[in-house]
């Protein structure tokens, strides 16, 4: 079996706001073979930056677009093709927008593997931890405390028992965040997990005081009060408070992981299987927390197919603890793909059976939000 091409299609809705949601556009990959198989994938980035990425023409041995790397090669060796894409693309790569469009590859590289074998994605993956893994509702924080207690127990009620309530409102004082994170603890009772995204709003020297202010509302994380790339800022939180510190969606390949845990001494991380590198990546990374004592909870705030590729996932490493499940009403988060996700009575979503990553795209959404 060969691969024949590889095509990326940018999606974007009608409106595009500057809130903080990543279903506004897509950019989904579909790899084909001569054999008449195809795997779907997704990137959740800049759709034209990373078709870009993708369709680039060779330029010279170490500066190539990933498609001219990978048509002629056997689509059932997805570690080898990714070393090829890693060195293919060094020139202008290694890190950032190049590993994400190798990201949304990969992922379609296992869902042919997955495909050609008969066998769903997380078995290839070594897994079978799991046939179920629970779910927390994630949305995004509104601007009063009243807007936040409805929001948190809207999804409380429906049966999920962690939500996550990010960006939005956070970030206005320390007051302010706490009335909000309070309003939200009374609304979804003592039961349900509260887990904390603050965006980046917060100042490190200050931040411990932050935390501090929100203890009493027994928070499970807060998630990325710094910038990425704030390491140091990071352990002193980490070092000086109880609740757990979160972070890594917006970071690349395992080295990066290796540094947030053992210099910013993240107590979760999150790597986004459409971003850290795809499944491969995110399998060696979530291990190596594994070695670490520190679990790993996919960030995945998108479409159907990165909903897909983190369970297989996370069916696949010993130290899962969510699935982010993102509840943000927008068609290409509800019906980009078949069938949708749904969680079960007790907080839970089934881990897809079917080869592959056990979903299909539906070309009636693609044809719709097609970007031309």
């Amino acid at each position: 079996m060969k691969i024949t091409d590889v095509e990326a299609i940018p999606l974007r809705l009608p409106v595009v706001t500057d809130a903080a949601d990543s279903t506004q556009d897509a950019l989904v990959v579909r790899v084909r073979t001569d054999e008449g198989l195809a795997g779907i994938g997704e990137v959740d980035a800049s759709p034209l930056v990373i078709k870009a990425i993708i369709d680039a023409p060779k330029s010279h041995l170490i500066s190539n677009g990933l498609r001219a790397l990978l048509v002629g090669q056997n689509p059932l060796e997805p570690a080898r093709l990714w070393d090829r894409m890693y060195e293919g693309a060094m020139f202008f790569g290694r890190r950032g927008a190049v590993i994400m469009a190798m990201s949304g590859v990969d992922i379609a590289l296992w869902d042919i593997a997955g495909k050609a074998t008969g066998q769903p994605v997380y078995r290839l993956l070594g897994g079978g931890y799991r046939e179920r893994v629970p779910a927390y509702a994630s949305t995004l924080m509104p601007a009063t405390p009243d807007e936040a207690g409805r929001e948190a127990g809207r999804w409380a009620s429906q049966g999920f028992r962690a939500v996550k309530l990010g960006w939005g409102g956070f970030g206005g004082d320390f007051e302010h965040d706490a009335a909000l994170v309070a309003a939200a603890r009374r609304a979804v009772g003592p039961h349900v997990d509260l887990l904390l995204d603050l965006g980046f709003r917060w100042e490190g020297r200050h931040a411990v005081e932050g935390v501090r202010r929100l203890e009493e509302s027994r928070p499970f994380w807060i998630e990325e009060p710094f910038l990425p790339d704030s390491l140091e800022q990071y352990a002193r939180l980490a070092d000086a408070t109880d609740v757990r510190v979160a972070a890594g969606e917006e970071n690349t390949t395992r080295w990066e992981f290796q540094e947030l845990i053992d210099r910013g001494h993240v107590d979760v991380i999150q790597p986004d299987v459409t971003r850290a590198g795809g499944l491969t990546e995110c399998l060696r990374i979530a291990r190596m927390a594994a070695d670490r004592g520190r679990p790993c909870v996919p960030h995945a705030w998108s479409t159907g197919i990165v909903k897909a590729a983190s369970l297989h996932l996370l069916a696949a490493i010993p130290n899962a603890l969510f699935l982010e499940f993102c509840v943000w009403d927008s068609p290409l988060n509800l019906h980009l793909v078949r069938p949708p996700f749904a969680i079960d009575g007790d907080g839970t979503v089934a881990v897809p059976q079917a080869p592959g990553l056990g979903v299909e795209l539906d070309e009636e959404v693609i044809s719709r939000y097609r970007m031309r």
